[in-house]
């Protein structure tokens, strides 16, 4: 769903013509930069302590408009006009670190201020910005900056675009910012920002994008929002939001994408929520909703994400005809009061990509879908499936996710026969039995990462790990699985969580398990294992929970961190261990902790 508002949020800017894109591509030759303008950027870079991307190195000779100072462009006369200083968000290495200056408020004639994706820059938005009073776009997403929203920002009456996302930022959002009547998006999200929805912002007449999420804002959604004839992105997820929906909302014809996911929301969908003839995702999951969904949600043309699961809706779903919501994707009515005994036909009769039925109350066999071939992801676990698997994957050759936990199918592993593509398998809570050489074995899939077999009947050994394997969970737990843990474990060197408790498993903890560098999660408890805890372990510095209790083990814990700081429940019932934090070994002497 983040990729998702991504998309939005990106498409949206880039239909800014002549605001942004051009900001950043003017083609006329700048004169000389003017020297107030020249020490207020090296003001700037001074209070940078650190810089791993290289933009600042570049910020050298007596000419910042030359086009050599990377992010920087100017006017004929020499004037800063743009400052765009982007780092690339996914790659942690990249960032600067340091505060802003306070010096860019004396930049007159700056049009456009980009400070984003650097990770590391902290403190407070500067008062000083407000001076800014030519600025149209003030983007500083992604930082770490701290403390409130400035109320001066309410001064910068040409902004068009701010964004302030993926910050520290706190307090209340100033009802200054009503007084940017030419604001046309407008991102708070992804800070700590709280009490209410402003009553000032009913003034962003040219509002089109509007994100407030995950944040800890309160009260009711204003009644306001039905007033932005314009708007076609609204994100109000991860709040404390309650109330009912205001019936003005469904006014926006335009609006294409809403999401109102984990808040408080109470009362019923509407049936106006077919007048939302634009929208292509709508997302109402973990809220308090309840009642039916309305039949007039089958009017809604393009709408390709239905996201209602965790609510309240009761039966029966709406009659959808084959007409009905012809551009659907995607549908998650999981974790509702639901008892559909099957799934519709409206819902196995389409070319889907997501399908999320969890805790529906299906019963019966799996069921078959018309387009196998267009599933992605299915999910189906927590209701009371029964029967085999054998024929369910056939011609799914798109599928990457399955989950078909909590449920009561009964197979033997040699029956199941996934997609090559498939990257993770949740079979947990079930009746399945068998080994675990029939899906761990020479022919496993590279792209598989998750498996999920924990809770069932499984029996036999655990196979020998070839290499080659991109397994980043692997949960065995509360089976029947005996044998030895492999030294070839080793060659799963992406695994991140490891759990083989509640088996049989004899032999002692391999010496290889220590190269699992990436391994965070490690539970081998009531098992049978012997012999001790290999110092080996101490490579994996990463890791946040581990267990050894009620097995066979004997001799000093490895002493370091972390295993010296895990409490002592998770070495508790074995058969002699010791060492910090259990009692100290015989004949030594505890250390104390400093």
């Amino acid at each position: 769903m983040q990729i998702l508002v991504r998309v939005f949020e990106v498409l949206f800017i880039s239909s800014l013509v002549g605001v942004f894109p051009l900001s950043l591509a003017e083609t006329t030759s700048p004169g000389v930069c003017s020297e107030a303008d020249r020490a207020a950027l090296l003001a700037f870079k001074a209070k940078i302590v650190k810089d791993t991307t290289g933009i600042l190195s570049s910020w050298i000779g007596r000419d910042c408009c030359g086009g050599d100072w990377e992010g920087v462009q100017c006017n004929p006369a020499g004037r800063v006009t743009t400052l765009a200083l982007q780092g690339p968000v996914k790659d942690s290495s990249m960032y600067m670190k340091g505060t802003l200056s306070s010096s860019l408020g004396s930049l007159p004639f700056l049009q456009v201020l980009v400070i984003s994706g650097m990770k590391l820059i902290t403190g407070p938005i500067p008062d000083s910005f407000s001076k800014l009073t030519g600025l149209t776009q003030l983007v500083l997403e992604d930082n770490s900056l701290q403390g409130n929203i400035p109320s001066g920002l309410g001064l910068l009456s040409h902004l068009q675009t701010l964004s302030l996302a993926g910050n520290h930022l706190k307090g209340p959002v100033p009802p200054s910012l009503g007084n940017l009547r030419n604001l046309g998006m407008i991102n708070l999200g992804r800070n700590s920002l709280s009490g209410p929805i402003p009553a000032s912002l009913k003034n962003l007449h040219l509002l089109q994008s509007f994100d407030l999420s995950f944040n800890s804002l309160s009260g009711f959604i204003p009644e306001f929002l039905g007033q932005f004839r314009n708007i076609t992105f609204i994100d109000l997820s991860n709040n404390q939001l309650s109330a009912h929906l205001p019936i003005s909302m469904f006014n926006l014809v335009s609006l294409s994408y809403l999401s109102l996911s984990h808040n408080l929301l109470t009362g019923t969908i509407p049936e106006q929520v077919g007048n939302l003839k634009s929208l292509t995702s709508l997302s109402l999951s973990s809220n308090k909703f309840i009642g039916h969904i309305p039949a007039s949600i089958s009017r809604l043309q393009n709408l390709w994400s239905l996201n209602l699961s965790r609510n309240g809706f009761s039966d029966p779903l709406p009659d959808v005809s084959n007409r009905g919501i012809p551009s659907l994707l995607s549908i998650d009515l999981s974790f509702n009061n639901l008892s559909l005994g099957t799934v519709p036909k409206w819902i196995t009769d389409r070319q889907l990509s997501d399908v999320n039925l969890a805790g529906c109350k299906l019963r019966g066999s799996l069921p078959r879908f018309t387009r196998p071939d267009s599933l992605s992801s299915i999910d189906l676990s927590n209701n009371f499936l029964t029967g085999s698997i054998s024929t369910f994957f056939t011609k799914m050759t798109s599928l990457q996710k399955v989950k078909l936990s909590n449920n009561l199918l009964k197979f033997d592993l040699s029956e199941l026969k996934v997609p090559d593509g498939i990257s993770s398998i949740d079979l947990h809570s079930n009746q399945v039995c068998g080994s675990l050489s029939s899906i761990l074995n020479n022919r496993t899939s590279s792209f598989l990462e998750v498996i999920d077999v924990s809770n069932n009947l499984i029996s036999g050994t655990i196979p020998e790990f070839s290499e080659g394997l991109n397994l980043k969970e692997l949960n065995i737990g509360s089976n029947k699985i005996a044998g030895q843990i492999p030294s070839s474990i080793s060659n799963l060197i992406e695994l991140e969580r490891l759990d083989v408790s509640r088996n049989l498993i004899t032999g002692t903890i391999p010496m290889s398990l220590g190269r699992l560098a990436n391994l965070h999660w490690l539970d081998l408890s009531i098992n049978r294992l012997t012999g001790r805890i290999p110092t080996s372990l101490l490579g994996i510095k990463f890791m946040r929970h581990a267990s050894f209790r009620a097995n066979r083990l004997c001799g000093e814990i490895p002493q370091g961190r972390p295993f010296d700081i895990f409490p002592a429940s998770a070495y508790a019932h074995n058969l002699c261990l010791c060492g910090k934090p259990m009692p100290p070994c015989r004949g030594k002497k505890q250390e104390t902790s400093q």
